[in-house]
Order: structure tokens, then sequence, then C-alpha cells
């Protein structure tokens, strides 16, 4: 671990089509281009030594670091303090817009705030996962780093005409750029650094740069001033905003699950993913958050994204096959499953895995998912068309057929299929929301057939999902595992929140899953899930049990477990996917699930605390 920094040690910037992790060294460690899901020019995250990086720091090597982001903003400082000066980096991406576009820039401005500092700079890029190997040439305005198969990595210093040349400027054996930036205070220089540009490298002149600057603070400002969110935890929940706004895919409004692969589970352990992509299930939950927010335009381009999934599937004759659990963020579903093995994963875990092969499982919850989030978007305004409600049908007439088989789960085990309870229940979901649909608008619908379907997968449901010996619904039909995804049953109404029923599956969940507030997804030893090694706790099912504990009537329970997962938020008020005994944030990072769950159960406890 010496030689990786903490995955919580990273603060997240963006241009909604791609993003960067800087470390609080002043380490970009991770930046793919031109998409999240496109490969690495920066990945050290992964392999300190092959990944590639770039880097600014004081040459001090005794020195203090603090890492904040403006306000309201998604521009990022890390600041620098020494016995002999005080000096910071500002790092941000210029916006890019919603047409799809390979250039990208990401801005470096490094100044010295008091004394005098000298930063060390060393760009050392590798290019397609540092499978591609690249020349490095410098000019007397900047330097091109040509990779070999025509991709460009252009650095374009910002100074003044009067500004002294770079100094120290040189070349390694990896064809890596190094140079030192000796500044007092007052000063300022930096880098802006292009992918997918055109023409040479050019000096950038300081309006220049504080023109971007400035548009891109004005941008995030502006956007965030659209919250309604006047509750408790404002400044919290308003953070989440950016972070899952930075996570959204302009062009086509897809949310990706985290700007990262491959960041482990367990520390040494296999459970390695790439979260790059777009979740039916994950992206269906930004729907409750955003409209809950304010955000309606960011919502109403998930649910178009949404609606052309369900109807890019549907024949000329109605027929349908089953929903694609995930998707790439132009809605493409090739997410074949590769393992990089030249590179050793962050801290020695591996494989180091690109694509996603539980894209090809059959999870039947997503059809609930997604019809909650169009009835909900429905109920605040947004209208499905003829040809969506056609769509819809067609998916409720392969689920009538299919829901009563065995599944992969939310979790995306690889152990094999089961009865999973909650894929039971979010099927009963999208039975009930097709039929509210079809109702509110007087729509043609087998509702006949819907609602016998929605009886039986109740009646299943509350027959063998309940376990009377442990006195809780169960994981799957026929064990006495406890799962939390079935936290969510009362949020969606299959029961209701003073449910006897519910109340002890409360209870059981809180002796069994519950350690200390934080929340595991289930009992890997209990239920194995056919991987090796075990996990942390979730901190997306954290917050759902939040919201269920505020559902129920336990509100001191639920502020205080909520109070203490605030606590468990890296320096920035990010999270990544879990957290393991020590209080280290392990897996995928920022991780939107976590981060919409935390908006919804800061909306539901907010409100249970004023009806108090």
């Amino acid at each position: 671990m010496d030689d990786y920094p903490l995955i919580e040690n990273h603060g997240l910037i963006g241009d909604l089509q791609t993003a960067a992790l800087v470390t609080t060294e002043g380490v970009v460690d991770w930046f793919c281009s031109p998409r999240f899901d496109s490969p690495s020019v920066f990945g050290a995250l992964l392999d300190k030594d092959k990944g590639g990086h770039c880097t600014v720091r004081p040459a001090h090597r005794t020195h203090a670091t603090k890492q904040l982001y403006l306000p309201d903003t998604a521009i990022l400082v890390t600041r620098f303090m020494t016995e002999a000066g005080a000096g910071e980096v500002l790092d941000f991406m210029p916006v890019t817009g919603t047409a799809t576009t390979a250039r990208h820039r990401l801005v470096r401005l490094v100044r010295c705030v008091r004394g005098t500092m000298t930063f060390q700079v060393e760009i050392a890029p590798r290019f397609d996962y540092g499978r591609t190997p690249h020349q490095l040439h410098i000019t007397p305005h900047g330097a091109v780093f040509a990779a070999a198969d025509g991709t460009q990595l252009t650095v374009h210093p910002v100074r003044e005409p009067e500004d002294e040349q770079l100094v120290d400027v040189l070349t390694d054996r990896d064809a890596d750029l190094h140079l030192s930036l000796t500044l007092k205070a007052g000063q300022q220089r930096g880098l802006v650094l292009e992918m997918g540009g055109e023409g040479p490298p050019r000096e950038v002149r300081r309006e220049e740069h504080e023109r971007l600057f400035d548009e891109t603070a004005a941008f995030w400002r502006s956007w965030l001033a659209q919250s309604r969110y006047t509750g408790r935890w404002r400044e919290v929940v308003e953070r989440s905003a950016i972070t899952l706004k930075l996570m959204t895919f302009a062009p086509s409004g897809a949310l990706v699950a985290a700007p990262t692969a491959a960041l482990p589970e367990q520390l040494g352990g296999e459970r390695n993913w790439d979260y790059r992509f777009t979740w039916i299930r994950d992206a269906s939950f930004s729907v409750y958050a955003l409209l809950g927010l304010g955000f309606t335009e960011e919502a109403r381009a998930f649910i178009l994204w949404l609606s052309d999934r369900v109807k890019e599937r549907v024949g000329s004759e109605g027929s349908t096959g089953p929903l694609n659990i995930m998707y790439k963020v132009d809605g493409s579903s090739d997410l074949d499953e590769t393992i990089l093995d030249h590179w050793e994963g962050y801290a020695g875990s591996a494989p180091v895995r690109i694509g996603n092969g539980a894209a090809t499982q059959l999870q039947l919850d997503i059809y609930g998912e997604a019809l909650d989030s169009i009835y909900f978007a429905h109920r605040h305004g947004f209208q499905v068309g003829h040809t969506g409600w056609n769509s819809i049908r067609a998916d409720l007439e392969w689920l009538a057929d299919h829901w009563d088989q065995a599944e992969e789960g939310i979790w995306e085990t690889r152990g094999g299929r089961q009865d999973f309870t909650y894929g039971r229940v979010m099927s009963w979901v999208a039975f009930d929301r097709a039929l509210r649909l079809a109702e509110s608008k007087g729509w043609p619908s087998a509702s006949g057939r819907w609602h016998s379907e929605r009886d039986a997968v109740y009646e299943q449901v509350m027959a063998k999902g309940w376990n009377e010996e442990r006195q809780a619904f169960v994981q799957h039909y026929g064990s006495e595992v406890l799962d939390s995804s079935l936290l969510r049953m009362a949020t969606v109404g299959f029961l209701t929140p003073g449910d006897p029923m519910w109340g002890a599956t409360l209870d059981a969940m809180e002796q069994e899953l519950v350690s200390d507030s934080l929340v595991y997804r289930y009992n890997p030893d209990a239920s194995p899930d056919g991987l090796r090694g075990s996990e942390g706790t979730f901190s997306l099912c954290t917050f759902m049990y939040v919201d269920a504990l505020a559902r129920a009537g336990r509100t001191d329970k639920a502020r205080l477990v909520f109070e203490k997962m605030m606590g468990y938020a890296n320096h920035l008020g990010l999270y990544s996917e879990e957290i393991d005994p020590t209080g280290r944030q392990l897996g995928n990072f920022p991780q939107a699930f976590t981060h919409l769950a935390l908006i919804d159960s800061a909306i539901t406890l907010n409100e249970a605390l004023d009806r108090r």
C-alpha cells in the first residue's frame, strides 16, 4: 500500500464526457479519453510503474497537503505547505457540451501564495492501458506525446511572453516530460493537457486561462443553482449532486456507475470490476434523486436514454427479449470482459478487468426499477408517448412469461442462478407501475393479465420469501440468508413501513448485517457467490438502511446512522463503493449508486424529522 494512494485520497474532475482523478499529492493517476469507458491515458492507479501519470508537487520533500473544491463547483484545489512557502494546484476540465467530441482539456494551474516554492512536474502518459508506445516531441512552445496508434496528447504551457523559458526540460528513456517551476508569492504558471486537439502546442496566456477558469466556475454554479433542496445536510447533498453530474455523459444523458475500473472490493482479492458503464438499475435511481432536487433536464435526458434502450429491442411484431442490465454510455451493448494481465492492479489486486461479463446476466429486478422511475417521472410531468408505451407493453409481456425463473440477482453473483426475493419484489413493482400508468392515461393494456401476474408474484413472495424461523424475508427462496437489497421492500410499497413482518426483517438485518451502523450486502460465507474472498460494508446499503429506518418511524436511529456515515466520506464528501473494517474506502470511486442513495435518504430523513 505504501506505493499507492488510498482510494479515498482522491478528488474528481470532469467535463461531462470523461473524468480524471487527482490525488492529495497532486498526481493525476486516472484519466481516460475520449469517454469514460475509453482506454486510459494516465492509469498509475492500477499500476504505479506501467500505468502513467501527471504529477505536480513541491520539490520540498517535507510538506503538508490539503484538498478542497471551490464552493459550488467541480474545480479542485490541492494545497501544499512548507516552511519556505505555500502553493496550490487548481485542476479542472472545461465543460465540453452535449455534442460528442474527441477534444478534452485538463487544466492544471500552479501558483505560489506565500514565500517561495519550487514545483516538480512530470508528465508520463501510457496510452491504451500502457499497451501502445509513444514518442515525445518538445518545441519552444510546449510538447506533444504522439502514440503509435495516432493518439496525441498536447502540452500547452500557461505563461506570459516575458516569462523565462521552462527550465530543466528533459526526456528520459520512456519519453516522459520533466520540468521545474520556481515561483514566488503571487506568481502562477500552469499546463493545459489536450487530447484530440488540432495544431501544434502553443503558449496559453493568463487571460485565456482565467477565462476558461471563470467559464467553468460559472457553469457549475449556474447548474447547482437549480437545486430546490433546502433541508438539513445541504452541503453534503449538493456535493453529491455535482459528483453525479460529473459522472453523466452529456451527449446521451447516461450516468456511469463510477469513472474507474478494477478498484478492489478487497485488497489483493479478485472482486475487481469495470464500472464505467450505465446500469439500468443505477441510472433509474438517478431519476428519483434528480427530480427530488429539481434537476429536471438531467432526469429528462435519462428517461429519453432509457426509452431508447427499451424501444430498440422491440421487433416489428412487438416481440422482445430480456432487457440488458447495462450499456455503454452511447447505448451500445458490447461490454466483453478482458483482463489486463500486464498490470499488477491497485496495490497488487489482480486481475485488472476492463469490460464487464455481468452484462449478459439475467436480473429481473431491473424491470421494476425502470418502470418505477418512468412512473415517478410521469407523476412529475414527463409524458410517455405512444411508441414508448407500446415498448413498455412488450416488456411487460416478456416479464409476464419469464418472472418465475431463477436469475443472477442485483449483486451480479457468479455462483449460479437463484430465485432471488428482491427480483420477485421488483417484478411486482413492474406490473404495479404499468397498471397505474395505463389507468391514469386510459391506455390500452393487458391489464387483466398484469393484475393476475402482479398478484401471483405477491403471493409467491409472501409464501416463499418469508422465513418463519428467521422471522425475516430472505435473500432467495429456500435459504436463511439475509440480504440488504430487501431494505427497499417498504420503499417501493410492497409492504407498509408499519407491517410487523417488515419490522421483524429490519430487526434481523440489524443483528446480522449491520456493524456499528455500516451495512453488509449479505454474508458471502452463508451464501456463496462464486468468488473468493470477502468484502467490506456496502455504502449504498447503509444509506438504504437510513431510508428504511426513517420510513419505519425509527427517526432517531436513522439520523444517528446517517450522521455516522457522514464520517466515512473522504475529505471532499465523496464515497467509493465499500468501507473496510478499518474505515478505509474500497471499490470503484466515486460510486454513483452510493451518492444517489445518500440524496434519497437525506430527503426521506429530512421529511421524517420535519413531521415529528
